[in-house]
C-alpha cells in the first residue's frame, strides 16, 4: 500500500480534532486541501473513513482500523526522522522512502532502480534529494556502490516496519469487507513443517477458506532478519536463549526432545541397547553445525572424543529420510520433525536417553508487533494444535 504521505498525516490531524477546520490548521492547509485529501484516501482505500455531520467529523469501524495502523506507522517513522532532521516528517516522500529502501537492500542505485522498475537517475535523484532535506549522508558511495550510513540503515529499517503497518491495515480493511485478506507469511524452522503447521493451518482453513498462507523457509539467520524487516509475521521453531537481539520477543509453546533414528531394518536393532561407542562406529545424519540440534549432538559425542567421521549435515528432512531408508546411516533429529516419519513405520527411534537434549519450542514475533484478527486467529490454533 502506497499512500501519500502527506494525505496521511492529514488523515491523523482529521482524526485527532474531528473538524477539517481544526485539522487545516494543524497541518498548515486549506479546508478544501483537507477534504480533498481525506476524500482520496477513501477514494483509494474504497470506503469512508469518517461519518460528517454538522458536528464535526467521527471515524466509521473502517477509519478507527485505519487510523490505528497509520500511527504506528508514523510512530515508527517520526521517531528516527526527528533524530536525523525533523523536517523531514514534512518533506519526506513515499517515491523517496521506496527508493531509500531498495538501494538499502541492493547496495548498488542500478539494481535498486532494477527493483523499483524505475530509470537509474530517477532514484539517484530520490536519494540525493533525501539527503539535501536531511544535511546529512545517508549512503557512503563506494567504487561497488553503496552503503548505508547508520542513519540510512536507521531509517530504511524504520520505513520498513511503517509500511508493513500500513500492509497490516490493508489485511484489516479486506476483513471488515469480508474480502480475501493479504498472505500471512510464516519463517518455518524444519521442526514445525512436519506436524504442527500441516495441522493447525488445515484446522485453520476450515475456518477461513479464503486466507492464503505463505510458509517461508531458509537458515534461523535469514528468517530472522525477514522477520525483523517486517517480510516475515512470526517465527516457528526452536527458540534461542538468551534472545537474539532485543526487538524481538518469544513465546514458549512447549518442550521438544531430540531422537536417533534409522531405517526400520538396520542391523543395530538386532542387537543390545547401544553405547555411543557403537553408535559412533556408524555414518550419521545430523543438521548444520548452527544449528541448535546440532549443538546437541557435538556435545553429545564430543564429550566422549566419540565424534563421528562420516557426516551428512542438512536441514532437509526428506534428504535425511531417503538417505535412511537406502543405507546404514544413522540420523540425529528432533523428535517433532520426524514424528510423522516414526508412526508411519518409515523410521524408527533408536533406544537412548536424550532427555538432556529437551529444548523450547516456541513463536518468536516482532517486539510490539500487533497481529490482524487473522493472524491472531492462526496463532491461537497453532498454540492448541502444539
Amino acid at each position: 500500500m502506497r499512500h501519500n504521505l502527506r494525505h496521511l498525516r492529514v488523515f491523523l490531524a482529521a482524526a485527532e480534532t474531528g473538524s477539517v477546520t481544526r485539522a487545516a490548521a494543524s497541518a498548515h492547509l486549506s479546508q478544501p486541501a483537507v477534504t480533498q485529501a481525506i476524500s482520496k484516501l477513501e477514494a483509494a482505500l474504497g470506503a469512508a473513513l469518517f461519518d460528517r455531520s454538522r458536528h464535526g467529523l467521527f471515524l466509521t469501524p473502517t477509519g478507527e482500523t485505519f487510523r490505528l495502523r497509520v500511527d504506528r506507522a508514523f510512530f515508527l517513522l517520526d521517531r528516527v526522522l526527528t533524530e536525523i532532521a525533523p523536517r523531514l516528517q514534512l518533506t519526506i516522500t513515499a517515491a523517496q522512502i521506496d527508493a531509500l529502501i531498495a538501494v538499502s537492500d541492493a547496495e548498488n542505485f542500478t539494481l535498486a532502480a532494477k527493483r523499483l522498475g524505475l530509470a537509474q537517475p530517477t532514484v539517484h535523484r530520490a536519494i540525493t534529494q533525501l539527503e539535501q532535506e536531511a544535511q546529512r549522508k545517508l549512503f557512503e558511495r563506494t567504487a561497488q556502490g553503496a552503503v548505508a550510513t547508520r542513519l540510512g540503515h536507521s531509517l530504511a529499517q524504520a520505513a520498513r516496519l511503517a509500511l508493513a503497518e500500513l500492509s497490516q491495515a490493508e489485511a484489516e480493511l479486506a476483513e471488515l469487507r469480508s474480502e480475501a485478506a493479504a498472505k500471512i507469511v510464516i519463517g518455518a524452522m524444519p521442526l514445525s513443517r512436519s506436524h504442527i503447521l500441516p495441522t493447525a493451518i488445515v484446522k485453520f482453513q476450515k475456518e477461513r477458506p479464503g486466507q492464503t498462507i505463505l510458509i517461508t523457509e531458509g537458515p534461523y539467520g535469514e528468517l530472522l532478519s525477514g522477520l525483523r524487516r517486517g517480510d516475515i509475521d512470526f517465527l516457528i521453531g526452536a527458540l534461542r536463549y538468551p534472545a537474539p537481539i532485543d526487538d524481538v520477543e518469544q513465546r514458549e509453546l512447549f518442550q521438544d526432545t531430540a531422537v536417533m533414528i534409522g531405517r526400520p531394518g538396520h542391523p543395530l536393532f538386532a542387537k543390545d541397547k547401544p553405547d555411543l561407542a557403537e553408535l559412533a562406529h556408524y555414518p550419521w545424519i545430523v543438521g548444520a553445525p548452527e544449528a541448535p540440534i546440532r549443538q546437541h549432538f557435538d556435545r553429545l559425542f564430543g564429550d566422549q572424543a566419540l565424534l563421528p567421521r562420516q557426516l551428512v549435515e542438512t536441514g532437509s528432512l526428506i534428504l535425511m529420510r531417503e538417505i535412511l531408508s537406502q543405507t546404514d546411516y544413522l540420523g540425529f533429529a528432533s523428535g517433532g520433525q520426524v514424528r510423522a516419519e516414526i508412526e508411519r513405520g518409515l523410521l524408527r527411534p533408536i533406544d537412548f536417553d536424550l532427555t538432556a537434549t529437551r529444548r523450547p519450542i516456541g513463536l518468536t514475533t516482532r517486539t510490539g508487533w500487533l497481529p490482524t484478527p487473522a493472524q491472531r486467529r492462526l496463532i491461537q490454533t497453532i498454540e492448541r494444535t502444539a
